[in-house]
């Protein structure tokens, strides 16, 4: 019986591996290298952009478009802090924003570059928003013209939409505060993007909406983080409608943090003199004028009742519950404004509110006779400083009393002669 030969086996033989399956090795360093070569042999930006759009073939803007924005803002690969790398023999090129003149004609012409090459390689735009959430938090290591020219790079940026105005954020950064880096640089942005969009109506537009617009105070110094220094600044760089923006934001803040402690107050039942204390106390600090404040009792005490949905129960359930808060009203009624407010307050919450329409009277003549609000208040509403919200329904609503009020006023003065 023959025995089958073995196969020779072939010891020491290296197997190759398959050129898919090597793993690439990272080197940013070569990457560098190959795009320093490349824009400084080109001429102009225009060169400098055909070389980059090209290199895109060859080179792996996928793995390193980090890299190539490092390069293409700071003329080398940054380490951090804000420096550049000195490895190789070329670290750093000058055909990059930081090398460029500052003026605003050549920051728009390197602005072209970066929008041309994120239009041709679409992957690059998520990239570049990183980058830029990086390079900001280096400010400190660029020198004050570095620094200005790239705030107005931003500032162009953020106006063609390659970046949202979020990334500013990362400036709140106490490195960046404490010196007055962060805020240096942002007014740097706000003049540049007003100048590009012509005016501060789209620069106000665009710090509500990335939320921005109630956060200026946190990118100041610490020792001047106060509403006083930031319209100072504001204003000396012909800012003053962002300031507005800001105080409209802490003004309505400040408001919801009132409201809140009213319906706390109230749910933890409270005394009123300890309510009406509280309300004192937040509407000063905050500088929430007197007729704001009423207005704010009205609607927290009216929005803490479930309302009987049946109109001809609702007023007699409407003034009790008023009744027992009259004090609370009386307090921040002390000027003829506040009384006012409060009026057209009731008004339009009747108007809004159909049960309520026929309640409105009836609630005002409660605040009359618990003197939260007076007479020549009355009057003044229904001659003049009614809203138009319901109007022909209520005035004559309150027609009779009206008269009542003008005949005990006409008999007043006759007692008096």
């Amino acid at each position: 019986m023959s025995q089958k030969a073995e196969r020779p086996v072939l010891s020491g033989q290296r197997i190759k591996t398959r050129k898919r399956d090597e793993r690439e090795k990272n080197d940013p360093t070569g990457f560098r290298d190959a795009v320093i070569a490349g824009l400084d042999a080109a001429e102009d930006l225009e060169q400098i952009y055909k070389y980059l759009d090209s290199a895109g073939n060859k080179l792996d803007y996928r793995r390193y478009g980090e890299v190539l924005f490092d390069i293409l803002i700071a003329g080398g690969l940054l380490v951090p802090g804000g420096s550049i790398s000195q490895d190789g023999e070329k670290p750093r090129t000058d055909r990059c924003i930081f090398a460029a003149s500052e003026d605003m004609e050549s920051m728009r012409n390197h602005e072209q570059i970066f929008m041309r090459l994120m239009r041709r390689y679409k992957y690059l735009e998520k990239m570049f928003e990183e980058e830029m959430k990086k390079i900001l938090i280096f400010i400190k290591g660029f020198t004050p013209l570095e620094r200005i020219k790239l705030a107005r790079m931003t500032a162009l940026w953020m106006a063609n939409g390659s970046i949202p105005p979020q990334v500013l954020s990362v400036l709140n950064n106490e490195h960046l505060t404490k010196d007055g880096l962060a805020l240096e640089f942002l007014l740097e942005v706000f003049v540049t993007y007003k100048q590009e969009k012509g005016g501060n109506a789209p620069l106000v537009a665009a710090l509500r909406k990335s939320g921005l617009d109630n956060r200026l105070l946190e990118f100041l110094p610490l020792n001047k983080r106060n509403e006083d220094y930031l319209k100072t600044v504001l204003v000396e760089k012909d800012l003053a409608d962002i300031f507005k923006l800001h105080m409209n934001q802490a003004s309505q803040e400040a408001k919801r943090e009132l409201t809140q402690l009213l319906v706390d107050d109230i749910n933890d039942n409270k005394t009123i003199k300890d309510i009406i204390a509280d309300t004192k106390e937040m509407s000063t600090k905050s500088n929430i004028p007197e007729h704001e404040v009423v207005g704010l009792i009205w609607s927290t005490v009216m929005s803490l009742a479930e309302w009987n949905k049946k109109e001809e129960l609702v007023t007699e359930q409407a003034t009790k519950h008023l009744r027992t808060y009259t004090p609370l009203f009386e307090a921040f009624t002390t000027t003829d404004r506040s009384e006012m407010a409060l009026l057209l307050k009731v008004q339009e919450f009747c108007y809004e509110n159909m049960n309520f329409m026929k309640a409105f009277s009836k609630i005002v003549l409660l605040f009359y006779k618990t003197e939260v609000i007076t007479e020549d208040s009355i009057l003044k509403w229904y001659k003049e400083g009614h809203s138009n919200k319901g109007k022909m329904h209520f005035l004559e609503q309150m027609k009779k009393f009206i008269e009542w009020l003008q005949n005990a006023e006409e008999e007043s003065e006759s007692e008096e002669d």
